[in-house]
């Protein structure tokens, strides 16, 4: 921020000095406060002399900060005749800013004058004072954290004084010690101090909008010494010393030469060098003790070691941790369970060649490092004889043995001695077998390999792979020994391989004995097949083709077919596809149209991939003429089998209206042969026709198409109706109903017309019976309307009291009622169970 004040007065010089000889000293700002807080306003005065020679009545000051016009609050000349103008800017927001004062000169802008603008805030209280007395510089060091920025140049001062009580009261005044810019550490020199007397000391922060202090620390330098951290060696071996355990560290230390005359207390961290493992902490070591045996660690294993001190007894602030020590533990003896397995090879009948393969499996977490592998004979009773055979860093020997010995020694060994030798005996197959050997490949890096346990259960198996034929038969073979003798299978996953075949053996372990090894040979990944069959074209017709193809010869390594699909399209790009078995190798394609071209291709499927075979384009055979004849012809007497079919069938059906329902016509026809054949459960016991009260009443009615014309036998005498429509015609005839009269014709144009009639009448009474009939619009029978039974069409219906009621006739009816005429429908009517009916 310095800098930047700096460069805007440069600049204002800058300014000034090119401004017209003529524009000098015309012009001067004044500042309310020359430093505000950040954010309060500030208000400034521009005046020009009245010596100032371009002055005039229309004169104008404007305000600038920075590069920004601001407006003027007022502006007025003065009584000694100088012109002044003032600004207050309401919110400072800059921590600097450059105002200047300015005049219209021609067709430009001439700055009279500048004057910087300072903001920021007061200096806040220091904190977190501390203080050490540091022995190698023999001075008093204290450091504090000064707080926010101020934006503004803020002085510290470390202040201090003596004092012989808790700092209440002041002796001696110790010089102020002030820290280099920007720094908030001060050193007060030894000459200044006394070293077990108390000092009060506190910081001060200054700045143009004022002063902060804070809070008095009250402290004797030498309790808060801090040491320098001691020097860490390795001990070396002695005579005298026996040498470290296992796992155990020797070293020493030396503390710092000012120091040695102070009581002092140690801490010793240590962490391994690989790993990503914590430093472990050893708690406080004997103050006059300058060596140490660290045990607890892990064998054969790298450390790095630190130390740091304080004052004992006495208060003190912790060294900084030494630099870092490297040592490594002493080894021990391996603590090893060892897994053998071996081939045996017979040289001759006295000589056996043996291969033995072991693996290591550690007992304990730090169970040592093995150096080497020694394999020996148990010790002969022959004295001279040199029992061992094998001294190797590798997992396997090859040795050769007498015919007749059955058992080795296998031990691990370092620089601290032996493991616990393990006995290997040859053991001689005659053990059941392992039944249904199968392997699955999980993924491309493993196998599957499952076995049925045979009886009795095994203590264990031996399981090989390595890869199978063509491979070397001397390639190397991995091979694990599993000591669940329950289990039926195991995931192998080392040394695997995709693509690859190989050779598994499963070998059963006893007590006494061994079982014979089952082998199988399986793929971690089979490839798809390496092409698709050939596909050939064997016979053609006119809407189907025979294709044929010849299977490939299963590969190994490569995954056996499960499918073919083939595919045809037509020349519209409709596709067809059908889906055949492996065992396939042929197929007809139908349902093709003739004369038409197809492509085809036919690809070969395996669970892993699918592969296309070639490709084949055929054109079906056309249709000859004669063919085509025949088609035509068999089409056109289908036609007309068809049209036959319909006329006859238009012939034979009886007329009937298709609009309104059959009725037969009552001229033709008697209502005797409409009453139908009463059944058992159809008997309805009618009521006495003779009683007088009840009279019998049969109504037909009668549907007119149009209206018609009255014939010749038709009345038209009006004195006998009831006012009927012009549509209905009542004729009324009297005489005996029983004399047969000839019925005059009805004229031509009314033979379609069906008649209905009203038939009224009593067997009993005095008066003849009457009947009307009447020419009606309305249909006998509905479509939907069901047929009446026998003994629905009554005199009488049934009263919702259960009782019979007579049907008297309606003095408002459309028709009237005379005596009984001699219609022709009256004379076939017959009613069945009434006996005595006079009036018919």
């Amino acid at each position: 921020m310095a800098g930047l004040g700096a460069w805007n007065l440069a600049r204002a010089a800058l300014i000034i000095l090119l401004l017209p000889r003529s524009l000098e000293q015309c012009g001067h700002i004044s500042l309310s406060a020359p430093i505000v807080r950040l954010g309060d306003p500030i208000t400034a005065s521009c005046t020009i002399s009245q010596n100032c020679s371009h002055l005039d009545s229309e004169s104008h000051i404007v305000w600038k900060l920075e590069a920004e016009l601001q407006p003027g609050e007022r502006q007025q000349y003065l009584p000694n005749g100088t012109l002044q103008s003032t600004i207050t800017l309401p919110h400072l927001n800059r921590s600097r800013a450059l105002l200047s004062c300015c005049l219209h000169w021609g067709n430009s802008l001439q700055i009279l004058d500048q004057a910087e603008l300072q903001a920021g805030y007061p200096p806040a209280t220091p904190h977190n004072l501390s203080c050490l007395m540091n022995l190698t510089t023999n001075s008093l060091t204290c450091q504090w954290e000064p707080g926010p920025n101020t934006h503004l140049s803020t002085n510290f001062t470390l202040k201090s004084f003596k004092s012989r009580g808790n700092c209440q009261s002041r002796e001696d005044s110790i010089p102020d010690c002030v820290p280099e810019d920007g720094q908030s550490h001060c050193s007060i020199p030894r000459k200044h101090l006394q070293l077990y007397q108390n000092m009060g000391i506190w910081v001060q922060a200054k700045n143009a909008l004022g002063t902060s202090v804070s809070p008095k620390l009250c402290l004797v330098p030498m309790d808060v010494v801090k040491l320098e951290p001691p020097t860490l060696w390795a001990l070396g071996p002695s005579p005298e010393v026996a040498p470290p355990q296992p796992g155990c560290l020797r070293l020493r230390w030396e503390t710092w030469k000012p120091s040695l005359h102070i009581d002092q207390k140690c801490e010793l961290r240590h962490q391994p060098l690989l790993g990503e493992a914590s430093w472990d902490l050893v708690g406080a070591l004997p103050s006059r003790t300058l060596q140490y045996e660290l045990c607890g660690l892990l064998p054969s294993t790298a450390y790095a070691l630190q130390m740091r001190c304080t004052r004992w007894r006495l208060p003190g602030h912790w060294s900084n941790w030494s630099p870092s020590l490297e040592l490594t533990t002493t080894q021990r003896a391996p603590t090893v369970r060892m897994d053998t397995w071996w081939r045996q090879r017979q040289l001759d009948p006295r000589t056996v060649d043996v291969q033995l393969f072991w693996q290591p499996v550690p007992l304990e977490e730090d169970s040592g490092q093995i150096q080497g592998y020694l394999v020996s004979l148990r010790p002969s009773d022959k004295a001279g004889a040199d029992p061992m055979l094998c001294n190797t860093t590798e997992l396997n020997c090859t040795f050769q043995l007498p015919s007749e010995a059955r058992e080795v020694i296998l031990e691990a060994y370092n620089t601290a001695g032996t493991s616990h030798p393990t006995p290997v005996v040859f053991l001689e197959s005659g053990g059941p077998p392992l039944g249904r050997l199968h392997t699955v490949a999980r993924d491309p890096h493993s196998l599957w390999v499952g076995w049925e346990p045979p009886s009795p259960q095994p203590r264990g198996y031996v399981i090989e792979w390595g890869l199978g034929p063509p491979s070397p038969s001397g390639s190397p073979k991995t091979w694990r020994m599993e000591h669940n003798g329950s289990i039926a299978g195991t995931l192998l996953q080392e040394n695997i391989r995709p693509f690859q075949l190989y050779e598994i053996t499963v070998t059963p372990l006893y007590q006494d004995t061994k079982g014979p090894s089952q082998h199988i040979y399986a793929y971690s990944q089979e490839m798809a097949p390496s092409h698709g069959p050939e596909l050939h074209l064997r016979h053609i017709g006119k809407t189907w083709a025979q294709l044929e193809w010849v299977p490939e010869a299963p590969e190994l390594g490569r995954s056996p077919l499960t499918h073919y699909t083939i595919f045809w399209t037509n020349a519209q790009d409709r596709s067809f596809s059908t889906v055949l078995n492996a065992s396939s190798h042929s197929f007809v394609l139908r349902g093709l149209e003739p004369s038409s071209l197809y492509h085809v291709h036919l690809m070969a499927a395996s669970q892993v991939w699918a592969t296309n075979s070639t490709s084949l384009t055929l054109m079906t055979l056309a249709l000859e003429e004669s063919e085509l004849h025949i088609l035509l012809g068999l089409f056109g007497l289908l036609v007309l089998l068809i049209c036959l079919c319909g006329a006859a069938q238009l012939c034979c059906r009886p007329r009937k209206n298709p609009l309104w329902p059959s009725v037969p016509d009552p001229a033709h026809s008697s209502l005797g042969s409409w009453v139908p054949t009463i059944t058992t459960e159809d008997t309805f016991q009618l009521p006495s026709l003779r009683d007088s009260s009840m009279p019998p009443i049969t109504k037909i009615t009668v549907l007119e198409e149009e209206e018609k014309k009255p014939g010749p036998w038709e009345s038209n005498d009006s004195s006998g109706t009831c006012g009927l429509p012009s549509l209905v015609q009542a004729y009324v005839l009297q005489g005996d109903p029983r004399v047969p009269r000839m019925q005059p014709q009805p004229q031509s144009g009314t033979s379609d017309q069906v008649l209905y009639v009203q038939v009224l009448g009593s067997p009993t009474g005095p008066r003849p019976g009457h009947y009307l009939r009447c020419d009606s619009t309305q249909p006998l029978l509905g479509g939907l309307t069901p047929s009446p039974k026998s003994y629905e069409n009554l005199w009488f219906q049934t009263s919702p009291l259960g009782t019979p009621e007579p049907l008297v006739p309606n003095p408002e009816d459309d028709c009237i009622f005379e005596p009984l005429l001699d219609f022709p429908l009256l004379q076939g009517l017959r009613v069945s169970g009434v006996e005595g009916l006079g009036g018919f």
